[in-house]
């Protein structure tokens, strides 16, 4: 039994949703599983659910913030069967035009954050997201009607970067997003032979000054719920 997901292996599905924040992660069972649903892990607080969606089988696990929580959590997922693994949460928009809400697709994730990249035993990395679950995500995503940005992002291992110019290097760079466990994930991914996908909403607007304008709590529930609809039917696709 793995050590921080106190569960075996048939209590998780093949696709399980990585939110960071557990009452996240409560609130995707409660609003988008279909009825019947079970808590499979409350260790530590990380909350973890498994039931269906659509009548396929899907779980969500908490993940916590950072690459350091998370990569515990998906080394430990994969011991328990996971097969796909889809990131959910929220980043920093670097991208000229992003609004507030719109949803992040990242292709590949730099590894900002050095635990990926102890883990992949290598000086510099950056991983890539499953394409097809990409391409799927992009085109589920308009079908709906949310604006879609794709390309690539930034897993940093700093929330409050003290250094103003950091923005700036990441937006010349071409990177369109900035959050804290991609690259972790698609790392772990790439290792044990897994598909995965970061989707991400919007939550802040980040300017080459080091300013950051900060989503309202109304505009972000409206950005999260449509992506992680989005997101659960990406997982069972």
């Amino acid at each position: 039994m793995p050590i921080h997901l106190r569960a075996t292996a048939d209590d998780y599905a093949p696709n399980v949703l990585c939110p960071g924040d557990p009452r996240r992660a409560a609130y995707i069972a409660e609003s988008f599983f279909d009825p019947g649903y079970r808590c499979v892990n409350e260790e530590r607080g990380m909350l973890g659910f498994t039931g269906t969606f659509e009548g396929a089988p899907i779980s969500v696990q908490t993940t916590g913030m950072g690459s350091p929580s998370a990569g515990i959590v998906f080394e430990e997922l994969v011991m328990l069967g996971a097969e796909r693994l889809i990131r959910v949460g929220t980043c920093g928009g670097l991208k000229d035009g992003m609004q507030m809400g719109d949803t992040v697709i990242g292709l590949s994730a730099t590894a900002e954050d050095p635990t990926a990249l102890r883990l992949a035993q290598m000086e510099s990395y950056a991983p890539a997201a499953t394409f097809e679950l990409a391409e799927t995500a992009a085109r589920l995503s308009r079908e709906q009607g949310t604006t879609v940005h794709v390309g690539p992002i930034v897993t940093s291992g700093v929330f409050y970067d003290p250094d103003p110019t950091t923005f700036a290097r990441w937006k010349r760079t071409g990177h369109i997003g900035v959050e804290m466990e991609a690259a972790m994930m698609y790392t772990v991914a790439a290792i044990h032979g897994l598909e995965a996908l970061a989707m991400m909403t919007v939550s802040d607007l980040l300017e080459v000054s080091g300013d950051t304008t900060r989503i309202s709590d109304d505009e972000l529930k409206r950005g999260v719920d449509a992506m992680m609809r989005l997101a659960c039917r990406v997982a069972v696709s």
